[in-house]
């Protein structure tokens, strides 16, 4: 399983991404609600980060652990854990000795926060900077006049990079919500960048969960939580007569027989419009049935290494019954993991061609891990070890490279700005018809939750 990326971090970050997670975890700046730390909430800590030691210990795929003593950063840990003043802190600690593998794919998946946080606006990187893409409306973001298209100078006094970007948004979305972020903002045209304080709408939800009766609210509040992020998540497409079918796929989460019958409907048409932006990446099984389903020959995608044995990845086509037409690709900077090996498939297999952005860089595989502590009150978690590098069948890695496109293609700040979607409208281009940048705009737009 290729699950939702996290990029590589180079050496020269280091020291960087370090200041960013003492600042955020042990500095500071508000929490979205503050916590007293309890007896109880040390010691499920404590089982928390011998679980973490466990699913390193028995399952990463490399026997030396890049050669970090895991004993040693355990106790460590451990210790840090007895000294913690609050929960936050804990979970920095148990996070901090997962990233010190400095893998893309082996992360802390802690418990539910005690507050809900919700931002308001996206920033993502578009080649080399980092811009806001989406700004919610009646948001407090929305109210301070940030919008689509300001640079992002500055999140609490640190510049994003394609290399820092994802430690600070898991920091500020997973292990340290706040609730408020400093943010120094540029809008296009402007002369001068403007610093804006800006209020998340934070919300109450329980860290322990009562699963006791099915009658129960937190029950029907956990039932209500998974319609919503399937909503958010939902694959969005249009048919377009015979000519295009266009496919937004958020991640790769359908069983085979999903994909094939989505591939049935494709197969009606005369090209394929894919778009894998935002997509960071999923299941295994639908990155090789969706292959299956475009080239008419099995494919060796490449050579997994994991820790006791390298064997090859191959996706088995379905033969007579693939897609003939046209293949256009979309990716961008969030496009991770199995994105970022389907559309390098396209690539070797000169089947499609891809457009957009240079992608993450987050190509390792790994395999999630859920634990629970109680019974009836429960307290869930998880954690997410890589158990196999992957080596492309050209011999390269595309951990912390990405996948360059064959067309370069990038929204302006004033693309942003407006509303259009120039990439999307190259892509209708490149299958010969012809969309509008406005009109291209209009037709994913953003979900909220």
């Amino acid at each position: 399983m290729f699950v939702k990326s996290l990029p590589l971090l180079s050496g020269r970050l280091l020291l960087a991404l370090s200041a960013i997670f003492f600042l955020l975890t042990f500095g500071s700046f508000s929490s979205a609600q503050a916590q007293s730390l309890s007896k109880e909430d040390r010691e499920r800590a404590r089982i928390m980060l011998e679980s973490a030691k466990d699913d390193i210990k028995k399952n990463y795929y490399d026997p030396t652990f890049r050669g970090m003593d895991l004993e040693a950063r355990f106790l460590e840990a451990k210790e840090k854990i007895n000294k913690a003043t609050s929960n936050g802190q804990m979970f920095g600690i148990i996070a901090q000795l997962m990233l010190d593998l400095k893998d893309s794919h082996t992360f802390f998946l802690p418990p539910p926060r005690a507050a809900s946080v919700e931002y308001g606006w996206q920033m993502q990187m578009i080649g080399d900077k980092c811009y806001v893409v989406a700004v919610k409306p009646g948001s407090d973001a929305e109210a301070k006049g940030l919008k689509p298209g300001d640079l992002i100078q500055s999140v609490v006094g640190y510049t994003p990079s394609r290399d820092s970007l994802w430690v600070l948004q898991y920091l500020l979305y997973t292990l340290r919500p706040q609730g408020g972020l400093q943010v120094v903002a540029q809008s296009p045209g402007a002369a001068q960048p403007r610093q804006l304080e800006l209020l998340a709408k934070v919300g109450p939800t329980k860290r322990v969960i009562d699963l006791a009766s099915f009658e129960g609210s937190d029950y029907f509040d956990l039932i209500r939580e998974a319609e919503n992020e399937a909503r958010v998540n939902a694959h969005r497409y249009y048919e377009m007569g015979d000519e295009v079918f266009l496919w937004k796929m958020p991640q790769f989460d359908m069983p085979k027989t999903q994909v094939d019958d989505m591939m049935d409907k494709v197969k009606k048409r005369k090209a394929l419009i894919l778009d894998l932006r935002g997509n960071g990446g999923g299941s295994e099984e639908t990155m090789l049935r969706l292959i299956a389903n475009l080239v008419d020959h099995d494919v060796t995608i490449g050579e997994l290494k994991r820790r006791k044995e390298t064997k090859p990845l191959v996706a088995k086509t379905r033969g007579e019954n693939v897609f003939k037409g046209k293949v256009v690709v979309l990716v961008d900077s969030r496009s991770g993991s199995a994105s970022e090996v389907f559309s390098r498939v396209m690539q070797l297999e000169k089947r499609g061609t891809v457009i957009g952005d240079r992608t993450a860089g987050a190509v390792m595989r790994s395999r999630s891990y859920d634990h629970r502590i109680g019974t009836d009150v429960v307290v869930y978690y998880g954690t997410s070890v890589t158990d196999a590098d992957v080596i492309m069948s050209d011999g390269a890695s595309l951990e912390g490279v990405g996948v360059t496109p064959d067309e370069l293609k990038l929204p302006t700040a004033t693309d942003m700005a407006a509303g259009r979607d120039p990439v999307l409208a190259r892509a209708f281009e490149l299958i010969g018809m012809k969309i509008d940048a406005e009109k291209a705009g209009t037709l994913f737009p953003v979900r909220w939750k």
